[in-house]
């Protein structure tokens, strides 16, 4: 079970939600809220098929959201991404002061968006990159093929068909020689 602990501005706790799939139950925590506060019905969570039908639509979002972020350029994409980080800057300033609860789930979704234009910004960079150094005869590191240390210090075909002067020679005259054998 994963714990949910909402504060107050003055840091106390009012209620612990537990939701399915943590390891272990949180320890007990003093409420320093009336019985009646959790009565009414803001503190519900949604039922299981009701959450996975709203992670499946933030799925589809998401997709959508990429084909939007990789169609802009990249002055487009680092104005977004500083707009972003002053969001969060925000948000972890109202965490601390004691804002609502809607800013304090609002952070994870921002701190993904924020992950989501960085990883776009670097896929194309690394993109350029690759067409930049086509057919070049040396490549940065990490644009050669990764394989394994053994097979990148194998010998090349070319490199295995070739042979010295006194080898060439010792196959011009000692020859493999053939026979016609008799039935």
């Amino acid at each position: 079970m994963s714990v949910h602990v909402l504060l107050l501005p003055a840091r106390r706790v009012l209620r612990v939600l537990r939701v399915p799939g943590a390891e272990r139950p949180p320890r007990r925590l003093r409420i320093f809220a009336p019985r009646s506060f959790f009565t009414r019905g803001a503190f519900s969570l949604p039922d299981g098929p009701t959450l996975r039908r709203m992670r499946r639509r933030s799925h589809a979002d998401t997709a959508h959201n990429l084909l939007d972020l990789r169609g802009k350029k990249k002055e487009e994409l680092l104005k977004q991404l500083d707009d972003l980080k002053n969001e969060l800057s925000q948000l972890r300033v109202a965490k601390v002061t004691g804002g609502a609860a809607s800013k304090l789930s609002k952070i994870r979704v921002v701190r993904k968006s924020i992950a989501r234009v960085l990883t776009v910004i670097n896929q194309t960079q690394k993109e350029n990159l690759r067409k930049f150094y086509k057919g070049k005869k040396y490549k940065p590191l990490d644009l050669r093929p990764k394989k394994t240390r053994a097979l990148r210090r194998e010998l090349t075909k070319r490199e295995q068909s070739l042979r010295t002067k006194k080898q060439q020679r010792k196959d011009l005259l000692y020859s493999v020689r053939k026979f016609a054998v008799k039935a």
